[in-house]
């Protein structure tokens, strides 16, 4: 056997030893198969965008965080101008004041209407019986009688005045409110523990009512959103228990439900991995990572990362291990 046959054998027999034993180490580093009674598709990690936007139109006076940053519910995140509004404060306080001191001269009147109105009672009633007695004309009964029935009307007019002054408080202390509820919303805070994502104005800008400042992500409010094929679809059940697995820290599943599912089917995106190429058309589901879990991870959690999530269909499936992959 010349020296060129024998190297030519020797390559052969390392090349069959190398695929055996490449397929060796495949076949053991190949996670153990999906359980059964679990569905699980791909995608993204998502969260909640909230806008933070104006009440009223003004001007933006301060912006107090910048992209990224974490916040938590209830944090002053930007300040409106409120000049106009204290102004309008103060002028409905100036009118509230007003409308009191006209309710105690209004109340001083009705007091006095009532006395001068008793006192014409009495003349009224003494001149009556005297008339019957025939001590008096009847025309002193008659000016009695009038002057009776003008201070009944001097007393309702004083209590109508009583009535509006009470209507002008109201008024005024109902505009008070508005302005302090407009003073208060002119301080823009954030409803929800999350992350600044875009900063879309500067101080000095001045927005229309409703104009957008800043938006924030609910980190509470984390999601993925896969496809299911028909078959899981219609055996799956709203809330079932699910699990996400992110691509960046498998080790680390986080509890999750399904919080919704497509009522109608549609064509698999190019971008969503199915166990078969024959399902095309799959629902759109949606898998809501438990706001407990995300308490700890809050400050690590990102959106757009890569993840797997596993739903569970019967309640006895078990999960799979935090190392295993999707079984294509």
């Amino acid at each position: 056997m010349t020296k060129r046959r024998v190297r030519l054998v020797a390559m052969a027999i390392a090349a069959v030893v190398f695929a055996v034993a490449a397929l060796i180490a495949w076949t053991e580093l190949q996670p153990p198969p999906m359980p059964e009674g679990l569905a699980w598709g791909n995608g993204r990690i998502e969260a909640t965008e909230v806008g933070i936007a104006t009440k009223r139109p003004g001007r933006v006076v301060e912006i107090l965080v910048e992209e990224g940053d974490a916040v938590v519910a209830g944090q002053t995140l930007a300040r409106m101008d409120t000049q106009d509004l204290e102004a309008d404060l103060r002028e409905a306080q100036a009118r509230s004041n007003e409308a009191r001191q006209a309710l105690g001269h209004a109340a001083a009147t009705v007091a006095e209407r009532e006395s001068i109105l008793a006192l014409a009672e009495k003349q009224f009633r003494r001149s009556l019986e005297l008339s019957r007695q025939g001590h008096i004309a009847g025309q002193t009964l008659d000016e009695d009688r009038s002057r009776r029935e003008t201070a009944e009307a001097a007393l309702r007019a004083a209590q109508a005045m009583v009535v509006q002054a009470q209507a002008a408080i109201e008024a005024a202390t109902a505009k008070e409110a508005r302005i302090e509820v407009d003073l208060a919303d002119a301080a823009l805070t954030s409803p929800v523990d999350g992350r600044v994502l875009y900063r879309l104005v500067e101080p000095g800008e001045i927005l229309p009512a409703g104009g957008r400042v800043l938006t924030v992500i609910d980190m509470t409010d984390v999601y993925v959103t896969i496809f299911l094929p028909m078959r899981d679809a219609s055996r799956v059940s709203i809330g079932a228990e699910a699990r996400i697995v992110l691509d960046a820290d498998p080790l680390a599943p986080i509890p999750a439900r399904l919080s919704f599912v497509a009522p109608t089917a549609q064509f698999t995106p190019k971008e969503v991995e199915t166990r078969s190429e024959r399902e095309k058309l799959t629902f759109r589901a949606k898998v809501t990572a438990d706001p407990d879990a995300l308490r700890d991870r809050v400050q690590r959690m990102k959106t757009g990362v890569p993840a797997m999530a596993y739903v569970r269909i019967d309640p006895d499936a078990a999960w799979p291990e935090v190392s295993a992959v999707r079984d294509d």
